[in-house]
C-alpha cells in the first residue's frame, strides 16, 4: 500500500514539474513575442544629407533602415567622382542610432576629418567626407 502511494506521488510531482516548466517556456515565449512586436512598431528616425559646398547636390531623405553611398548607380546616394569607390559607404540604422561604416574603399570616409576605421554613431550636423564631397547629416526625431 506504501509503495503505490509513493508511486502516486512522484507522479505527482512530476506533472506539477512538467507543468510548471511547460508554463516557464510559455511565459518566456510570449514576452518575447510582445518584445518583438513593439521593436516592429518602433519607427526609423529619417536622415537627410545635404551638401553645402556643392549646390548640385539636393537633399535627399530617407527612411528606411540601410542608405548606400557610392560611385555605383545601384547605390541610394550616387556620386561621380573619380576618387569615390563604387560601394564607398554604409549608413545603417541599428541600436536605435544611425551608424556610418567604411566599405574598405580605397581613400577611406571621414566623419568630422576623422578617418571612420570601425562602425561609427552618427549625430546631427556631423559632416561626412566621401572624396572631395561633403555631407551634412540632419537627423530628424520620431514623432
Amino acid at each position: 500500500m506504501l509503495s503505490i502511494f509513493v508511486l502516486l506521488l512522484r507522479i505527482f510531482l512530476m506533472i506539477v514539474l512538467f507543468s510548471f516548466l511547460v508554463w516557464t517556456i510559455y511565459t518566456l515565449w510570449r514576452d518575447l513575442k510582445i518584445q518583438s512586436q513593439i521593436l516592429l512598431t518602433k519607427k526609423i528616425p529619417i536622415i537627410s544629407l545635404y551638401s553645402e559646398s556643392d549646390p548640385s547636390l539636393e537633399k535627399v531623405t530617407f527612411s528606411k533602415a540601410e542608405v548606400s553611398i557610392g560611385r555605383d548607380d545601384s547605390c541610394d546616394i550616387p556620386l561621380t567622382e573619380e576618387t569615390i569607390s563604387n560601394r564607398h559607404a554604409r549608413l545603417t540604422y541599428r541600436h536605435m542610432h544611425w551608424w556610418v561604416e567604411d566599405l574598405l574603399s580605397t581613400n577611406g570616409t571621414y566623419l568630422n576629418d576623422e578617418r571612420v576605421e570601425t562602425p561609427t554613431i552618427l549625430i546631427t550636423g556631423d559632416e561626412l567626407r566621401i572624396g572631395k564631397t561633403i555631407l551634412v547629416i540632419d537627423i530628424q526625431p520620431v514623432e
